[in-house]
């Protein structure tokens, strides 16, 4: 099972984490504005703001390896309002918002109670330098891409940061979109049973790329949504899988009764989903939710919860994204993984990327 939360840096959650590859000692990173540097400073604040997140910005966060255009990019994107995409919301009279800003224990500490009962992951990169569209489609498929005819995979290039918009779509719209196949083309094929989860809500990102103000839109699992891409994959569609994509009620009654599917993700809704300005706290209870829900069920004894967020928010992090081709990796994200079978109190410290979760489930599966 898959739970994706929201826009976070591992050094903004696991940065003084004791044993993880976290923030070192000295860190202070130039302030191009105001001049100077700004050192990571913790964070009690329960809302947080984040920064601009686009592949733009991930470029410039990274600078060659420098790791230290964090501060300059929250700076620029001191007048978002939070619906775009590709920004988060600084407060505008804050000089530096608060990308430097990390938590510790006290501040998030289920999570910290998961690393330390569980498995974390200190080399986890995002498996896109982009924001939450490119994301959720590398989550489910390994790859974000534009289509220009929805039913010819050989139509479909590369999208880092534009794949094939949901703008306009209505509630209940199928529309392909998405011409490649995602996994559950292959889990399909080898009848392996799975279902996605969304939590009925708001999104708080445009549908658009390239529209910088909207009102946030209504998510459910019929409605078209850049956290709820399944529906508008061609494949989903012609192997009569539209019904697998489910509201998160029927995740709790499926934990419940010990009937998950053998593949299973689970995406928030605005308010729970961490990404700024929501809360870090309602992030961590809706989560903690879930794990409880599952830890008491039937099916407890046979799951793996692997928990990552799907992009780093803008918030600074100081490890060297490494480059595994044209599309990855992104910046280091906290990953997770809780289960019976998890090593307690383990970090692991192979470099990953989401991906991995897609090669967990074809290898644990056995399906090709």
């Amino acid at each position: 099972m898959i739970i994706m939360q929201e826009n976070r840096s591992f050094d903004s959650y696991f940065g003084t984490y004791p044993g993880a590859d976290g923030i070192p000692a000295g860190t202070c990173i130039p302030d191009p504005q105001y001049g100077g540097c700004v050192q990571p400073y913790h964070n009690t604040n329960n809302v947080n703001y984040g920064a601009p997140h686009g592949n733009v910005n991930s470029i410039a966060d990274v600078n060659d390896g420098l790791m230290d255009g964090f501060v300059g990019q929250s700076e620029t994107g001191a007048l978002c309002n939070g619906t775009d995409p590709t920004c988060s919301p600084c407060k505008a009279n804050q000089a530096h918002c608060d990308v430097m800003g990390y938590h510790k224990g006290a501040d998030i500490p289920n999570y910290w109670a998961y690393a330390n009962k569980f498995v974390l992951q200190d080399h986890m990169f995002a498996s896109i330098p982009s924001s939450s569209q490119p994301a959720h489609l590398m989550m489910v498929s390994g790859w974000s891409a534009f289509c220009t005819r929805p039913k010819d995979p050989a139509s479909c290039v590369s999208a880092i940061q534009h794949p094939n918009s949901v703008a306009g779509l209505s509630a209940g719209d199928t529309t392909p979109l998405y011409a490649w196949t995602d996994l559950t083309y292959l889990l399909h094929k080898n009848n392996v049973p799975w279902a996605y989860y969304v939590f009925k809500g708001t999104e708080p990102d445009c549908e658009q790329a390239t529209v910088a103000i909207c009102t946030p839109g209504q998510q459910t699992a019929k409605t078209a949504s850049i956290w709820n891409p399944l529906p508008h994959f061609t494949d989903v569609t012609q192997d009569g899988q539209l019904g697998n994509v489910q509201s998160l009620s029927n995740f709790y009654s499926a934990a419940q009764s010990g009937s998950l599917p053998a593949v299973s993700w689970v995406v928030p809704n605005g308010t729970v989903s961490e990404h700024p300005p929501g809360l870090a706290s309602a992030g961590q209870t809706y989560v903690t939710g879930l794990v409880n829900t599952i830890m008491q069920s039937p099916d407890w004894r046979s799951t793996a919860i692997f928990t990552s967020w799907d992009d780093w928010g803008g918030f600074y992090d100081h490890v060297v994204p490494r480059v595994a081709d044209a599309m990855g990796f992104g910046i280091r994200v906290p990953g997770l993984v809780i289960s019976p079978y998890a090593k307690q109190g383990f970090i692991d410290h192979q470099v990953m990327s989401q991906d991995s979760y897609i090669k967990f489930i074809e290898d644990a599966i056995a399906i090709r």
